[in-house]
């Protein structure tokens, strides 16, 4: 299989195995992601900086079994940055990968990692997140059109409290939309604001949007999972490919893409992703500015 040497960041990257087919059904292959990669880091990057990520690693393509990888392997270079984490479970201290440039993204893509997910805080503050997480998750019987209808009952909402949330296909079924936070809140106090939140959705539109804490993958319902806003949980990267047929790409959309209802998850991949981002650039530029204190909701 194909070898070759890449200079990203002033750093010389042996790459392995560039031809193997990594989405049998699609051609895709492992030189095909890592070069998605390397031309997307450039708006990927400040999504990723100072967060820790979970990497989904599939070593034998998508069709084959797969693991996450939470924690620096051996063998990893000193270059790469870490943030030490002291686990609840059993106080056993971690160091977590943080990918803060091209060259270690594209190190973890070459060990075979095709999905990156990130937390939602930023190093070393990691019990303080700086992003509210809708994660809008819906049932086997539910199409995208509803997953879109539920988003846009969302955006009206935070409308009123005068919050703006940036959307984005999940890269499946699903959709996130995410809140950037003034500095200062706990989890705790934000998985209870999004779990109020939700719940009064629910309460308005009881046919279509259900709250976390059931099955929340059965049926029609549209569940916003407030359990995400926890530590240690993680969302799809924005611009992460995903381990799906197609190569679909969590992708940043626009509420008038939502409100128009014919949006669909399939329709971005690492192959028609780079065209939309060079002509709109990063839809997602917003979540960076800085965020807002939760305000509160009425009972």
């Amino acid at each position: 299989m194909t070898d070759a040497t890449w200079q990203v960041d002033g750093r010389d990257l042996e790459l392995t195995k560039l031809d193997r087919v990594l989405w049998p059904d699609d051609g895709v292959t492992k030189g095909d992601l890592l070069a998605w990669y390397r031309d997307i880091a450039p708006v990927m990057l400040p999504h990723l900086r100072d967060r820790p990520v979970t990497l989904r690693v599939y070593p034998g393509g998508i069709d084959e079994t797969s693991h996450y990888r939470r924690e620096i392997p051996e063998g990893a270079p000193d270059w790469i940055r870490r943030a030490p984490y002291e686990t609840a479970t059993n106080r056993h201290t971690i160091e977590l990968p943080i990918i803060d440039d091209a060259a270690a993204l594209l190190w973890f893509v070459n060990t075979g990692a095709i999905e990156i997910h990130t937390w939602p805080t930023r190093a070393p503050a990691l019990t303080e997140p700086d992003l509210v997480v809708f994660d809008l998750d819906p049932g086997d019987e539910a199409d995208f059109p509803r997953v879109l209808e539920a988003a846009s009952i969302l955006r009206a909402a935070l409308d009123e409290l005068g919050l703006t949330g940036y959307p984005k296909t999940s890269g499946g079924r699903g959709l996130h939309v995410l809140l950037p936070l003034a500095p200062g809140a706990d989890f705790k106090t934000v998985r209870t604001w999004v779990k109020t939140l939700a719940e009064q959705l629910a309460a308005g539109h009881p046919d279509l949007i259900a709250t976390g804490g059931g099955a929340t993958h059965e049926g029609t319902l549209v569940t916003i999972d407030h359990a995400q806003n926890s530590i240690g949980r993680n969302t799809a990267a924005p611009y992460t490919v995903r381990a799906r047929p197609g190569a679909p790409v969590s992708t940043p959309v626009t509420w008038d893409e939502i409100a128009a209802g014919d949006l669909r998850p399939e329709q971005w991949t690492i192959r028609t992703v780079p065209g939309r981002v060079a002509e709109l650039g990063d839809l997602f530029e917003g979540v960076l500015a800085g965020g807002r204190e939760l305000p509160p909701l009425d009972e």
